[in-house]
């Protein structure tokens, strides 16, 4: 039986955008909420929050995850990534979710883990007209590499060096949207007043 864990990545600074988007709002909700109510939690072993901000150190626990304090985002996504992974290095498998995706559905993560599992040795991902976003499903035989990364990327360096290995699992193009500045969160917003969601 795969065991599947989750880190969800909220560390980053946000200098496109400013401030934390995170603790930005959208429909009344937080951005770093929304992410959290999208994460399937019967689905995973252990889901672990990688942040910076006691603010969202808090909130996970209010969702019964584990949370892990990067003191030194400045190193950029790799950090991120190597301590949501140790972590959660007992499980077989890990999904990493990124947490400027407002308009992702919980029950879109759920199909991807099963998804990953009709296939467990290659890595999963959510996309588009054949184009990979976020989240991603790396098995274990992916570690090494994604513990070695540096610098401000992350998985998507692994999967470019094992494209063969991607399988990609479709759903609508508005599910990756992610919010990178103000005017991208105010967009939005206007499309979810016009009933878009």
């Amino acid at each position: 039986m795969e065991k599947l864990g989750c880190a969800v990545l909220a560390a980053g600074n946000a200098r496109r955008f400013g401030a934390n988007k995170l603790t930005a709002a959208l429909e009344g909700r937080l951005l770093i909420e929304r992410v959290l109510e999208t994460v399937p939690a019967e689905r995973f072993s252990a889901v672990t929050v990688v942040t910076q901000y006691p603010q969202i150190l808090k909130l996970a626990g209010e969702y019964r995850f584990s949370a892990v304090f990067n003191e030194h985002p400045e190193e950029g996504l790799s950090r991120s990534v190597r301590l949501g992974l140790t972590a959660l290095r007992d499980c077989s498998a890990v999904c990493f979710m990124v947490a400027d995706q407002p308009l992702l559905r919980q029950e879109s993560v759920a199909a991807l883990t099963e998804f990953f599992l009709q296939s467990p040795q290659s890595i999963a991902a959510l996309g588009h007209g054949g184009k990979r976003g976020n989240p991603c499903v790396f098995p274990a035989r992916f570690y090494p590499e994604l513990m070695k990364l540096t610098g401000d990327v992350g998985g998507a360096a692994v999967i470019r060096r094992h494209e063969d290995d991607l399988r990609i699992l479709e759903v609508p193009a508005r599910e990756l949207w992610d919010v990178d500045t103000p005017e991208a969160l105010a967009r939005l917003a206007a499309l979810e007043e016009g009933g878009g969601r």
